[in-house]
């Protein structure tokens, strides 16, 4: 028999090139398949669903994932311990995975959830020092430097532009098939107690690099080199601008997914799929819209 798990995990995606499973390179998706390969003793590699996919070298706190298990071998993990299989799961993944990999919670998932599907919301943090006063050794890996100090009144007036239902096309790099229309229910920047400005950008999904284009529309403006309304005048043109750069990798970490209540999770998983095969691209033909995480 089989049964539907839900993993929350974290990981620092400095020396991963990416989530998704590649040929001859080192990805989350790859690594975790097969520690739970192994750990189940699956006779097949352990396929997962995942809430964001993530690009090579962005860190995630609050990733999270589904597997279809056997679950005589979810059970069998326990042997004579005195845990939970949950527990079980948990501690044994540790000494499955490398240091850079930590699985923090197991559970039976709820009927109808789906990693993916079932997701309302995405958040993701980027970090910024604009001062040396505030760059940090020991944050460099999560942290991007500047040299000159950022206007966050600007940016907030600049990236309130961009809140709402929109396409955004002009942020997001181009896949065949995919549309580029996105809700975007916050982007806003404040600074940390470390002295670290923080931008918070939240979207039903994103697109590939969106997030990281978006940061790098608003830097520009606090910086001084951009009025507040470029980034609004960009994104209107629903075309890709070689002006906006795509932010580094590190700075960014996907922090939380957001889910409904256990009752409206299948609701919520059928209405994304549905959404999904019936929105048309300009030309009015169906395309479907993979969730991915910049």
């Amino acid at each position: 028999m089989s049964l539907r798990l839900r993993l929350d995990l974290a990981y620092d995606g400095t020396d991963f090139a990416g989530w998704a499973a590649q040929p001859g390179q080192r990805t989350v998706e790859g690594e975790l398949s097969r520690a739970l390969t192994t750990l189940l003793r699956a006779p097949e590699p352990v396929r997962l669903v995942v809430a964001g996919r993530t690009d090579a070298g962005v860190h995630a706190r609050g990733q999270v994932v589904h597997a279809d298990v056997d679950e005589a071998g979810y059970l069998a993990v326990v042997g004579r311990a005195d845990r939970t299989p949950e527990q079980a799961v948990v501690l044994r993944l540790r000494g499955l995975l490398g240091p850079d990999v930590v699985v923090r919670a197991v559970c039976r998932a709820p009927a109808g959830f789906d990693a993916r599907f079932a997701a309302v919301w995405r958040r993701y943090s980027y970090r910024i020092a604009d001062s040396l006063a505030f760059a940090d050794p020991g944050r460099r890996r999560d942290t991007v430097w500047l040299p000159d100090r950022l206007d966050l009144d600007a940016m907030n007036h600049a990236s309130a532009n961009l809140l709402g239902l929109r396409d955004f096309a002009a942020f997001c790099k181009r896949r065949d098939g995919a549309t580029t229309v996105r809700t975007l229910l916050d982007f806003s920047w404040s600074r940390a107690a470390d002295g670290v400005v923080e931008a918070r950008v939240v979207a039903d999904a994103f697109c590939h690099s969106m997030v990281r284009s978006l940061v790098g529309s608003v830097v520009p403006v606090g910086l001084g080199r951009e009025g507040v309304d470029w980034p609004g005048q960009v994104q209107a043109t629903a075309a890709r601008s070689g002006r906006v750069k795509v932010m580094p990798a590190h700075g960014l970490c996907l922090e939380e997914i957001g889910y409904p209540a256990d009752a409206a999770l299948g609701e919520r998983a059928r209405a994304a799929r549905a959404r999904r095969d019936d929105l048309p691209d300009p030309a009015g033909t169906p395309r479907p819209e993979p969730v991915i995480a910049p």
